[in-house]
């Protein structure tokens, strides 16, 4: 949990959410976990393969669903070197950046570290849930 609520920087544009995604396709594709919140978290790291799908899905779904010349809404310990990301539904903002004293959890997380079961705040909607299961299922 200290990683998850450590200092993290956003994605404030879209060509900063591009770059990260850029360095994430060049890093090393493996040691990546892929945590759908709401799901049981993940026992492994994704696969190459699977980490790269899921990238292109998301980047897709994001760009979709989030029709603002802003982003705003992916955020990473570290811009260049990133180990842990946050990204928060676009159906499901509250209040995600800023302060609250009750915030909503990120839809997804992406992290070098195996994820622990967060609390779901609310259940994911069932076109989300039904997403993430096509897309790993």
């Amino acid at each position: 949990m200290l990683a998850f609520r450590g200092s993290f920087t956003s994605t404030l544009r879209w060509h900063q959410f591009d770059a990260l995604w850029d360095l994430l396709r060049q890093a090393d594709a493996g040691g990546w976990y892929l945590y759908a919140v709401g799901e049981p978290p993940p026992g492994e790291a994704a696969s190459a393969e699977r980490f790269g799908v899921f990238l292109d899905e998301m980047a897709a779904l994001l760009k979709r669903e989030h029709d603002e010349d802003y982003c705003g809404i992916v955020y990473a310990d570290d811009l260049r070197h990133p180990a842990f990301i946050k990204i928060f539904d676009p159906h499901n903002l509250g209040v995600s950046c800023g302060y609250s004293d009750n915030p909503p959890l990120p839809g997804w997380i992406i992290s070098r570290l195996q994820p622990v079961d967060l609390p779901a705040a609310m259940v994911a909607p069932a076109g989300r849930r039904r997403w993430w299961r096509r897309l790993f299922g």
